[in-house]
């Protein structure tokens, strides 16, 4: 089947759009559909989004919960057994854990935080926002570095 052998459905086809304030005979002319009167027959007429008539609306009728911490800081975590995904040597950064997605980059807006869970099995140089004490403990005992960014 190509483009140009495509047909309506047999007794179906494309309905034509009202033509409105054309006339009389036409069965939408002069008010358009819009009735005669009203706040919906103006030009720009109509209401909010939300708007219930005056009734106190539902997003006030619900109570608020929570709080929300506009100084609220967001990493990327990542505890240490996932990096042994990687091999001795290596530079384990952002970059490299995005990379081998381990993490997305939309969770580190302030950056990345490494944690201690875990053992770490051979020597990597880690450079990080924020470090755990104990994870700064288990990359030096394995021989790693640790660069604080």
């Amino acid at each position: 089947m190509k483009l140009h052998d495509l047909r309506p459905a047999e007794g179906g086809g494309v309905k034509a759009r009202k033509r409105k304030a054309r006339g009389m005979a036409s069965g939408n002319g002069k008010t358009a559909g819009r009735g005669h009167d009203g706040q919906n027959s103006r030009s720009g007429g109509g209401v909010r989004p939300g708007f219930e008539g005056g009734q106190l609306p539902l997003f006030r009728r619900i109570p608020k919960r929570g709080f929300n911490n506009i100084n609220k800081k967001s990493f990327a975590v990542v505890n240490l057994d996932r990096l042994n995904k990687f091999e001795s040597g290596s530079v384990v950064d952002l970059d490299a854990l995005v990379e081998m997605g381990i993490v997305k980059r939309k969770d580190a807006v302030d950056g990345l935080r490494i944690l201690g869970n875990g053992e770490l099995e051979h020597a990597l140089t880690v450079k990080a926002e924020h470090f755990s004490k104990s994870a700064k403990e288990k990359i030096e005992a394995a021989g790693g570095k640790v660069e604080v960014i």
